[in-house]
């Protein structure tokens, strides 16, 4: 029997409960530029609602789950996306045990958390501008649906230092034990593609097979003392989930292991996107505060304000090219059908390579390159950053001897990703359109 020491850790997504995070960083985003709560959201839920309003939408309720199906048909979000979180951390907490996880789903824009017999959908979308907006949908038949968005019911741990001080997406980790219940004295972690599998996926659901690489997955604390150090081989390669609570009321009898790392892999991508956002626009603001005799000439910025676009970019840089993200030791396969119909999401250039193609054995993605590169998130960034961006990923996927940062992506990977970007990207900047 294989025994390992690790932290116990149990995720929570969405509008997360309990004392704040640390030291509240809305001072940075309610003020101009960004003014958080009073700007008006542009995103697919915003959209979604104004279509629900003027009839071109409608959602339809069923008893068993209220408006979930509609919600996910509508904004096209693959049932095959499900995991399961059994730790009591969401605003729904006392509808969330062992017996009864929370179920989330998601595309590549928004998130949808379920719980059995629960008051509400949650719901978080990325937008452009605003980062991570945060929804509950009323689980009451109505004859118009309507969205109500929440500020600082979920900014209280959505705006950590740990994501940046922005509104962004948090998987956070915790001891909980046989109830769901987080014990504080098992600490707290927060998890993103760089954790190593190891110390992963306590108080979720994971099916799906990881070999000899351990995780904590399926796990529960007896009582209130936790093990030491911890056994976890029954929860590992677990393919079924029947066993353990009736999985009748849920879309899927799946907690995928892949959707879980895809996930991760996203929401980390996500946050230093809306960080690139925030920390371009407040930077350029500041500096047009400065007196007239202090400020740049027109065209140009001050030393300062590139410093920290450069700073934001670099981060968002190494975020989309997966650097730090854990190497795997053995191969990784889901229960569902996720892992077939996620890679066919996206586009493909003409020997049919796609940047959402999965790898599974040694990484998680065939190419080391973020799929949300083409996404509306990152399109709308400010120019300022977005133009930098762009040009460290050129200079990183083009150059002759790669700093050792980036060495994971070898040589005929770097030049597939330039030809991929190539062949699906209309605007892709001329430097590297010219080296396909």
């Amino acid at each position: 029997m294989r025994v390992h020491k690790y932290l116990v850790i149990a995720a929570g997504l969405l509008l997360t409960i309990g004392p704040p995070c640390g030291a509240s960083f809305a001072e940075n985003f309610e003020r101009p530029p960004i003014r958080y709560s009073e700007s008006t959201p542009k995103n697919d839920i915003s959209q979604l609602q104004a279509d629900l309003d003027s009839g071109q939408q409608k959602l339809a309720y069923e008893p068993e789950h209220g408006y979930l199906k509609s919600l996910l048909q509508t904004l096209d979000i693959p049932v095959d996306s499900q995991t399961l979180v059994f730790s009591k951390s969401s605003v729904q907490a006392r509808y969330i045990s062992p017996a009864t996880p929370r179920a989330l789903y998601f595309n590549d824009d928004v998130y949808v958390g379920f719980c059995v017999s629960g008051n509400v959908l949650e719901v978080s979308v990325v937008d452009p501008s605003l980062g991570t907006v945060f929804y509950t949908l009323d689980q009451t038949q109505e004859e118009q649906p309507r969205f109500v968005r929440h500020v600082e019911t979920c900014l209280s741990c959505h705006s950590s230092s740990r994501i940046g001080g922005v509104p962004g997406h948090l998987l956070r980790s915790h001891i909980v034990d046989q109830g769901g219940h987080v014990i504080p004295s098992g600490g707290i972690h927060h998890v993103d593609s760089t954790t190593p599998l190891a110390q992963r996926w306590g108080g979720w659901y994971v099916t799906g097979e990881s070999g000899d690489q351990p995780h904590l997955g399926n796990f529960l604390v007896h009582g209130y003392k936790v093990p030491d150090p911890i056994d976890n081989t029954a929860g590992e390669n677990v393919t079924s989930l029947a066993d353990r609570f009736d999985v009748s009321p849920y879309l899927k009898p799946d907690s995928d292991i892949v959707a879980l790392m895809v996930l991760e892999h996203q929401t980390r991508v996500h946050n230093y996107i809306v960080s690139a956002n925030y920390a371009t626009r407040i930077a350029l603001y500041q500096e047009q505060q400065l007196p007239q005799e202090a400020s740049p000439k027109t065209g140009d910025h001050l030393p300062t304000t590139m410093q920290a676009i450069q700073r934001a970019g670099d981060e968002l840089v190494d975020a989309l090219l997966m650097v730090g993200e854990v190497r795997l030791s053995a191969p990784i396969e889901g229960t569902s059908d996720f892992s077939k119909t996620f890679p066919n999401r996206g586009p493909r250039d003409d020997r049919g390579r796609s940047l959402r193609e999965l790898d599974l054995t040694e990484q998680l993605f065939r190419y080391p390159c973020s799929y949300l590169i083409y996404s509306d998130a990152f399109a709308q960034l400010p120019k300022e950053v977005h133009d930098y961006v762009w040009q460290r990923l050129s200079e990183i996927l083009t150059a002759d001897t790669p700093s050792p940062k980036f060495r994971h992506i070898s040589d005929d990977d770097r030049r597939a990703i330039v030809e991929i970007l190539a062949a699906t990207m209309d605007d892709l900047p001329a430097s590297l359109r010219a080296r396909r």
